[in-house]
């Protein structure tokens, strides 16, 4: 009776949504590639079509997207579920939500959320059999804000902070140099006068936060090709007719952590500015699946104080404070964004500030090209090391929303140099020597990686743009696709040594040492000595104290060298029968049946990180995902792009894997945004429900 119930709610709440669009209006038309291009009038038609052609490639990410929101990834997904139903619960979305999404929203794009939450509740509506949980269902505009509250913090490192705080001992979290590639190229730098851009993210490859390629159109003035992760309204990177970017992750201070004073007998009283406080209670029930349908809950018990919410931990009390659970605006950024036609209006979008982290690489058909390191920083007292635990007793350290605008960050804008490029590392090395952003001018409350903060990928690309001259399209292909570590390893000094290791020290692994000696230290799939590299430096990544170790400090010698060649050896001994074997045989591109040789390694620009599969193998999970090219001149783009499988997440679909063999050859599909093209040469097109 109540899932009867349930049902009459949804579908007359459905009926009430569905009259506010004419899907007649909506056109999806499918390329070859199964890539949807969504046709209609409206931006509003738009969404609604996407929401709907998003659901049929991948409806369980997309719920998977919002389920914490309503603590119900637990119920789904058993206790890794629950911790992002808590994490959910601990950023604080929904109360700032309901409170701005009136104001602070503009009623056109209003109207675009709430049409895409009308698609996704079509869509379920007409699939139940593909709901995860029917509580989650209908979604709303203010659920999908949610979700994007959610998604910013986490981009911004909140989950790192959370985790060394729940952790019982709070350290200063290390930073991990993973995630993409991007750089742009002004005219005069190229070889037949275009403006280029490669767009290059690394995301995991499938599951949430992988990217799902589409094309929105309206009459609107909303043109768009790129990526989005499932259940984004708007593209997230990509191109429209007149400009494109892309965006990289950066590691600047998003986050801060205050130790409380708490009373020596009084329970749950914390000092602040010479008072005692009360901590405000804010409990979170996760419910996570055990058996069946079997839910059991447990309650988590955790406070509101000035800062934020605060934690109690073995180590004391410590509250989080960050600005990405601030502001609701991130998915309206994007949106103006997917919509600028020129410079002026995307740095226009930019001062939104809604996203608040990553960097963004643009490149226009005027021939500009920008880079800047974007994020939303509070202005913080210079008389504390932000980047420390700070002290939770003083309003000293407890910042208002005031923030630097957009024209104070690390930024360029047509260098000289006729390039700009970031690979997750320093901001201070984003174009050539004489046009990077200056290290004095910008405020260390920011929290910055300074010139030491580099990343292989960074280096390598650094050193290839330096001494290009003109670069060609295919030359520009190169470089994306470069598989090398540099020579020496400016962003793993402490891994240079394995390099260097005597053989004859070594008797057991010596041949292993002169595999490695002898390597161009290029990740390609038939190399052998790239098994080896990569064997031992994940064996080194999952036995060291941190990361960092490959940096800096005295964790790393000449034993634990010797002892992860022994160990890659080892391994390609017992699975293989030989030390000799190509990195194509050991790393695999697999799904639904094919399996692929796949060449790369961590921190190369051709990215890849593999974890352990069948038989002694790697699979791919992460690094090269989205991968879009595009070429400006004043007639507009020439888009090429591959994603890793296909267009589908499901397994039935002819897409689910169509697309793995270019991905692995490092092939790119020609792609375009002219809808008289788009649908002349469609396989199908259909509109929502049919």
């Amino acid at each position: 009776m109540r899932q009867s119930h349930f049902t009459f709610l949804f579908f007359i709440l459905h009926c009430s949504l569905f009259a506010q669009f004419n899907t007649a209006n909506i056109t999806i038309a499918r390329d070859k590639w199964g890539v949807p291009h969504i046709f209609a009038p409206t931006d509003a038609e738009v969404a609604y079509g996407f929401a709907w052609a998003t659901a049929e490639d991948d409806f369980a990410t997309m719920q998977k997207q919002m389920l914490p929101l309503k603590g119900l990834m637990g119920r789904v997904s058993g206790k890794d579920g629950a911790r992002l139903d808590v994490a959910a619960h601990i950023l604080d979305a929904k109360a700032i939500v309901a409170a701005r999404y009136e104001q602070d929203l503009s009623p056109d794009f209003r109207k675009v959320l709430e049409a895409y939450a009308a698609g996704v509740n079509a869509y379920a509506r007409q699939h139940p059999k593909e709901v995860l949980h029917r509580k989650l269902f209908p979604v709303t505009g203010q659920d999908i804000i949610q979700s994007y509250v959610l998604g910013m913090a986490l981009m911004s490192g909140v989950g790192r902070e959370l985790g060394n705080i729940l952790g019982g001992k709070y350290q200063a979290p290390s930073r991990e140099e993973r995630g993409s590639n991007a750089f742009a190229i002004a005219p005069a730098k190229t070889a037949d006068g275009k403006t280029y851009l490669v767009n290059n993210s690394h995301q995991p490859l499938e599951g949430l936060n992988s990217w799902y390629e589409a094309h929105l159109c309206s009459e609107e003035g909303w043109n768009i090709l790129g990526g989005t992760f499932p259940g984004g309204v708007t593209i997230f990177l990509g191109a429209n007719p007149n400009l494109a970017w892309a965006h990289t992750l950066n590691y600047p201070d998003f986050a801060d952590v205050y130790a409380l004073e708490m009373h020596p007998s009084e329970k749950e009283m914390y000092r602040f500015d010479g008072r005692w406080e009360k901590l405000a209670p804010y409990p979170v029930k996760a419910r996570v699946k055990i058996l069946g349908r079997l839910a059991i809950g447990a309650k988590q018990k955790f406070y509101k104080s000035k800062y934020g919410v605060t934690f109690e931990t073995p180590n004391g009390y410590f509250a989080l404070r960050f600005p990405a659970n601030r502001d609701i605006r991130a998915a309206e950024q994007w949106y103006r964004m997917n919509k600028a036609a020129n410079l002026e209006e995307f740095r226009a979008a930019l001062r939104l500030q809604g996203i608040t982290c990553t960097n963004i690489v643009y490149a226009d058909k005027e021939g500009h090209i920008f880079y800047i390191s974007n994020g939303r920083f509070p202005k913080r007292n210079p008389a504390y090391d932000w980047q420390a635990v700070l002290p939770g007793d003083t309003s000293a350290t407890l910042w208002a929303d005031d923030y630097y605008p957009t024209d104070s960050l690390p930024q360029v804008l047509d260098p000289a140099s006729g390039y700009v490029y970031n690979c997750n590392h320093t901001p201070f090395l984003s174009s050539g020597a004489a046009d990077n952003p200056d290290l004095q001018s910008i405020p260390p409350s920011m929290g910055f990686q300074g010139p030491d903060g580099l990343t292989n990928r960074g280096v390598r690309l650094g050193a290839l743009l330096e001494r290009s001259g003109k670069i060609s399209y295919e030359g520009l292909k190169k470089m994306k696709y470069d598989q090398a570590y540099h020579e020496p390893m400016r962003a793993a000094p402490k891994l240079e040594g394995i390099f260097h290791l005597n053989p004859e020290k070594y008797p057991d692994i010596a041949e292993s040492i002169r595999l490695i000696q002898d390597w161009d230290r290029i990740a390609g799939k038939d190399s052998e000595a790239a098994s080896i590299m990569i064997l031992a430096y994940y064996h080194l990544l999952a036995t060291l104290q941190s990361p960092q170790s490959f940096k800096t400090g005295d964790e790393l010698d000449e034993a634990k060298l010797a002892e992860a060649i022994r160990h890659a050896q080892d391994h390609l001994e017992k699975h293989f029968g030989s030390r000799n074997v190509p990195l194509g045989d050991l790393q695999r591109h697999t799904r639904g049946g094919v399996d692929l040789p796949y060449g790369g390694g961590p921190d190369v620009l051709a990215a890849v990180r593999s974890r352990p599969s069948r038989d002694g193998r790697l699979r791919a999970y992460t690094g090269d995902s989205y991968i879009q090219l595009v070429r400006f001149s004043a007639d507009g783009p020439e888009i090429e792009s591959v994603v890793p499988y296909g267009a589908s997440a499901k397994p039935g679909s002819p897409h689910y894997t169509s697309q793995m063999e270019l991905f692995v050859n490092q092939q790119l599909k020609a792609m375009t945004l002219d809808r008289e093209r788009v649908l002349r040469e469609a396989v199908r097109v259909y509109g929502p429900g049919e």
